[in-house]
C-alpha cells in the first residue's frame, strides 16, 4: 500500500492562544507563522478574525507576508463571521475559511438552542456562504465525540454537498477514548455517501491526557490531515501536540504507513520561539522538546547508550534539533563561527541583529568558560525578542543574605528624565519588583513567575518568565536572561512593563476595539 503524506494544519496562532494567559501581538504571531513556514507546516490556522480589529489586522498580515502554507482563519456559521475571515484572508496566496457548528445534543440544547433540522440548515447556508470567497472551506463539527454519530454522519454529507473540501472531526473535550475516536473515524468514513469528496481531518484536546494518542486513532483510521499546536498549547488542558504527532509518525512510519513534510530539525527551534512569545515554559519531561527528553541519568541506560545509542534512545536527537555541542570561547572566538554555529541551529539573522547577538556572546564568554547551543538559544531569544524601550533599566543593586532586610535600589531613563527609588521586600526580587513598582506607575499587577536554569553548573544561564495583567485583564509576557538570577529577573520585568506601557500609547493613537469575545471553536 502506498504511503500516505499527512496534511499538518497548525493551530498554535488560534487554538494555542487560547491557552489561559496568552495574549500575543500582532509582530509575535507574525514571527511564529514564518517560523511555522519554514518548518513545513501544510496550514496556517491564523486566528478568529471576528473577535477584534486587531485580530482580523494579524490574521490579514500573515496573509499577505507568510508564503508556502495555505492560511486559514477560524469562523463560526454565520455571515458576519464568515465575512471577517475572508476580509482577513483576501491577501493571501493560498486560503482556507474554517467554520464550524456544535453538533452534540448537550450544545444544542443548551449553547445554540437549535433543533438537529436548524444545525442542517445553518451548515448547509455557512459552507456555501463560505465557498464565494474560496474553493478552499474546512467544515468543523463542534464537540463531534459527544455527538449522535447518525447524526454526525449527516451533518458531514450536508456539508460536503455544500462545497466543504474537508471535514474535521473534533474531540473538542478531550473525552474520547482512542479506540472511541478511531471507530468514530472509521464511522465517518464508511456511511458518509460523498467522504470520497473531502479530506478527513482530526483535532483532539488533552483533558484526560489523550490527544496525541487520539490523533493517531484518527490517522490510522484513515483520517489525512492532524490538527496541533507546538508544545501542544490550547484551551484548559491543550491541544494534541504537534512535536510528538510527528516524532510518532517519523518513528513509527512502517507501521503508520504514512509521512509528513516536517523539517524535524527546526522544531526544538520552533518550540523554543513559542514558549518565549507564550510565556509558557516547557516542561522538562515533555517528550521531545522537553530539556529531560533526551537525557538518562541511570548508570545502567548510561551503559547501554554508549554501547548503543539504540539500547534506550529511539529517536536521534539531533533530528529533532536537539544538540549538546559546545562552543569552547575565548578572546580569539570569531563571528563567522557563530554565524555558522547559528545557522546549523536554525537561526536566520540579519545583520544588526548577529551584531547584537555577537556582543552579547563575548560578554557571555566574560563569565562562562564554555557556552552551550542551549545558552545560544537564550541569546538569540533576548536579541530578538525585546520590547520597545519606552523604560531603560539604567542601574540597579539588590542587597539580601541572612539576617538583612532584602532591599533594592533602581534607578531607571524615562525619556529625558531619571528614576530613582529604593525598596525592600521579603526577598531580593520581591525588593527588586516593589522598587522598579514605584518608578513605573501604570496599573498592573504580576501574574506569573518562574526561572529556570539553561544548562548545567553554577555559571549556568537563568531564564525567566513573568506575566503580568492590566486592569482589563490583558497578558503581557516578559523574558529575561543573564548568569545573574535577579538580573534576568529584572531584564524579564522590565520586558513586561515596556510591552504594556507600548500597549497603552498605542492605544490611545487608535480608537477601542471591543473584542466579541473567545471562541473554543474546533
Amino acid at each position: 500500500m502506498k504511503e500516505r503524506r499527512i496534511i499538518v494544519f497548525d493551530t498554535t496562532l488560534r487554538d494555542g492562544e487560547q491557552s489561559p494567559g496568552v495574549s500575543l501581538s500582532e509582530s509575535e504571531k507574525l514571527e511564529i507563522a514564518i517560523q511555522l513556514a519554514r518548518l513545513g507546516v501544510d496550514v496556517i490556522e491564523a486566528g478568529f478574525p471576528v473577535a477584534s480589529k486587531g485580530e482580523l489586522e494579524a490574521v490579514k498580515r500573515i496573509a499577505k507576508e507568510v508564503k508556502g502554507p495555505v492560511i486559514a482563519a477560524l469562523a463560526r456559521a454565520s455571515e458576519e463571521d464568515i465575512n471577517a475571515a475572508a476580509e482577513a484572508l483576501s491577501p493571501a496566496e493560498r486560503k482556507r475559511i474554517h467554520t464550524f457548528i456544535a453538533t452534540s445534543d448537550i450544545h444544542m440544547q443548551y449553547k445554540l438552542k437549535k433543533s438537529r433540522d436548524e444545525v442542517i440548515e445553518m451548515t448547509r447556508e455557512a459552507v456555501s456562504y463560505a465557498r464565494k470567497f474560496t474553493d478552499d472551506v474546512e467544515f468543523s463539527a463542534e464537540d463531534a465525540t459527544r455527538s449522535d454519530p447518525d447524526f454526525l454522519c449527516k451533518v458531514f454529507e450536508v456539508a460536503i454537498d455544500a462545497g466543504a473540501t474537508t471535514i474535521n472531526i473534533p474531540d473538542t473535550v478531550g473525552y474520547a477514548l482512542p479506540h472511541e475516536y478511531g471507530e468514530l473515524v472509521r464511522t465517518v468514513m464508511n456511511k458518509v455517501p460523498n467522504i470520497d469528496r473531502a479530506v478527513v481531518s482530526v483535532h483532539c484536546h488533552d483533558d484526560l491526557g489523550m490527544a496525541v494518542a487520539n490523533s493517531i486513532a484518527g490517522i490510522i483510521a484513515g483520517a489525512s490531515q492532524v490538527e496541533c499546536t507546538i508544545n501542544g498549547i490550547g484551551e484548559r488542558a491543550g491541544n494534541a501536540s504537534l512535536e510528538e504527532i510527528v516524532a510518532i509518525i517519523y518513528c513509527r512510519q512502517k507501521v503508520l504507513n504514512c509521512y509528513t513534510s516536517i523539517n524535524t530539525e527546526l522544531i526544538s527551534r520552533t518550540s523554543n520561539l513559542v514558549s518565549i512569545l507564550t510565556g509558557m515554559p516547557v516542561q522538562p519531561n515533555k517528550a521531545v522538546v522537553g530539556a529531560n527528553a533526551f537525557k538518562h541519568e541511570s548508570g545502567i541506560h548510561q551503559h547501554g547508550m554508549l554501547s548503543n545509542p539504540l539500547t534506550y534512545s529511539i529517536l536521534d536527537p539531533k533530528l529533532f534539533g536537539v544538540t549538546e555541542e559546545v562552543i569552547v570561547l575565548g578572546k580569539h572566538s570569531g563571528r563567522h563561527a557563530l554565524e555558522m554555529r547559528l545557522q546549523k541551529l536554525g537561526y536566520e539573522l540579519n545583520k544588526g541583529q548577529l551584531d547584537q547577538v555577537f556582543k552579547r556572546f563575548k560578554e557571555l564568554a566574560e563569565k562562562k568558560r564554555e557556552v552551550t547551543d542551549m545558552d545560544l538559544a537564550a541569546l538569540v531569544s533576548d536579541v530578538l525578542h525585546t520590547a520597545p524601550e519606552i523604560y531603560q533599566l539604567d542601574y540597579m543593586h539588590v542587597v539580601s543574605g541572612k539576617g538583612t532586610v532584602p532591599s533594592a535600589t533602581v534607578r531607571i531613563q524615562f525619556g529625558d528624565e531619571i528614576l530613582l527609588a529604593t525598596g525592600t521586600g521579603v526577598g531580593p526580587i520581591d525588593a527588586l519588583y516593589k522598587t522598579i513598582d514605584k518608578l513605573i506607575t501604570i496599573p498592573h499587577r504580576l501574574v506569573d513567575f518562574s526561572v529556570r536554569s539553561v544548562g548545567p553548573g553554577t555559571d549556568a544561564v537563568a531564564e525567566v518568565f513573568v506575566r503580568i495583567a492590566d486592569e482589563e485583564g490583558n497578558l503581557f509576557g516578559g523574558y529575561g536572561i543573564s548568569t545573574d538570577t535577579i538580573e534576568a529577573a529584572a531584564k524579564a520585568y522590565m520586558h513586561a512593563l515596556n510591552k504594556l506601557a507600548h500597549s497603552k500609547a498605542q492605544q490611545k493613537s487608535k480608537p477601542n476595539q471591543l473584542a466579541v469575545g473567545s471562541c473554543a471553536g474546533a
